[in-house]
């Protein structure tokens, strides 16, 4: 069997209490964090089992436009892709709305974020999370 490609994403008013929370709750294993430099999860992983879900604190801002920022929405899809550049190209000739231009991340990613025809987020990027990594 192959490494999965698709990992959920969600945002927490409080995602250090989610790490707790999910490890007592239900059975969540911590496998990454990364924190900003006041402290807020800026983006976090954990297991159970062989499934991963990745989340990070919302945000109160706004994007261009004075569309919502991506990464305020409460949730998310990240799928994992090898050619993030050719990804976020052929998305946008294909008419997605582009809310996250192309970037690196503080946590080792290349990632673009986008909106589907129904204003669903979607992100893809070239971070692959593991399973007890």
């Amino acid at each position: 069997m192959s490494d999965p490609n698709i990992y959920p994403v969600l945002r927490y008013a409080d995602a250090g209490k989610a790490l707790e929370w999910l490890a007592k709750a239900f059975g969540f294993k911590e496998n990454f964090v990364v924190r900003g430099d006041d402290g807020t999860v800026n983006h976090a992983q954990m297991s159970l089992g062989p499934g991963i879900v990745m989340f990070a604190t919302a945000r109160d801002s706004l994007g261009k436009d004075n569309e919502p920022d991506p990464m305020t929405t409460r949730h998310s899809i990240y799928v994992y892709v090898e050619d993030v550049a050719a990804h976020a190209a052929q998305a946008e000739a294909a008419g997605a709305e582009i809310t996250r231009a192309l970037e690196n991340t503080d946590y080792g990613s290349r990632e673009y974020a986008a909106r589907d025809f129904e204003g669903n987020h979607w992100s893809f990027g070239s971070y692959q999370p593991r399973a007890g990594a």
